[in-house]
């Protein structure tokens, strides 16, 4: 019961976040669950399974607000969907300090590279966004289900730096196609954990569902958000969890 308690407001937490910044949510709700005593290949796959909803509320949002492009947003989630499935039983093969270390590391470079572009946030307005080419949002979708499928996290935290900087996408239209992206991934990484029994879903259905209450509102707010104030959440997410990442994969050495 203190456990549910404890989900629902962290829960809510993790939506807003990925509502604003096109995270999945599983940046938050994989130190929680490590919180909670689940290991970290546990952990890592109920963050996962909670990322469906959170982002599926967010999706929604978009498609419905008019601003999400159909067909650039079929073509990241394609590349996500195949990559999350294929490397979805690739963390298992890591122990839990490597994973969490992989974690770190790929966290401390995308706090050094993620950069707003507010004139092509202020150019594209509220109409159609800059064409993106289909091979380049299938690999930046591909990057995301490597990540959701091998490390446990959505993926966000890679794909919006990569979208502003390769594709030149605004940085708002990048979170939505990023959300997009996230949902297909986890979805197929999700298959597969439930199939070989790992993650917990009792716990990813809480934190999922007051995630997806979070995302909603968020997401319907997310184009008066300065592009300023999106890369500096992106940046702070990354430094904090490169540093907790980084903390608990050298106390899971030692011990080992």
């Amino acid at each position: 019961m203190l456990e549910a308690l404890t989900m629902v407001p962290v829960g809510l937490v993790a939506g807003v976040l990925s509502g604003f910044l096109g995270i999945g949510g599983g940046l938050v709700f994989s130190p929680l669950l490590l919180l909670l005593g689940l290991g970290p290949h546990q952990a890592l796959a109920t963050s996962t399974l909670a990322i469906v909803p959170t982002t599926a509320a967010g999706t929604l949002t978009h498609l419905r607000s008019g601003r999400l492009a159909p067909a650039s947003a079929v073509a990241m989630a394609s590349g996500a969907v195949v990559f999350g499935v294929l490397f979805s039983r690739l963390g298992g093969r890591l122990v839990g300090w490597q994973l969490l270390l992989l974690q770190a590391l790929l966290y401390a470079l995308l706090a050094v590279t993620i950069r707003a572009r507010p004139d092509a946030d202020e150019a594209a307005g509220d109409g159609a966004p800059a064409p993106a080419s289909v091979a380049g949002l299938l690999l930046v979708g591909s990057i995301a289900g490597l990540a959701s499928g091998m490390l446990g996290v959505g993926g966000g935290l890679v794909m919006v730096p990569l979208l502003v900087a390769w594709l030149q996408q605004p940085i708002h239209q990048a979170v939505r196609l990023s959300t997009v992206a996230v949902l297909a991934a986890a979805c197929g990484a999700s298959a597969q954990f439930l199939a070989v029994g790992r993650g917990l879903p009792g716990p990813a259905l809480v934190l999922g569902i007051s995630a997806a209450c979070g995302a909603r509102w968020a997401a319907r707010r997310l184009q008066g958000m300065p592009p300023r104030r999106i890369a500096q959440g992106l940046r702070l997410m990354t430094v904090v969890l490169a540093v907790d990442s980084g903390r608990r994969a050298l106390q899971l050495w030692l011990q080992g």
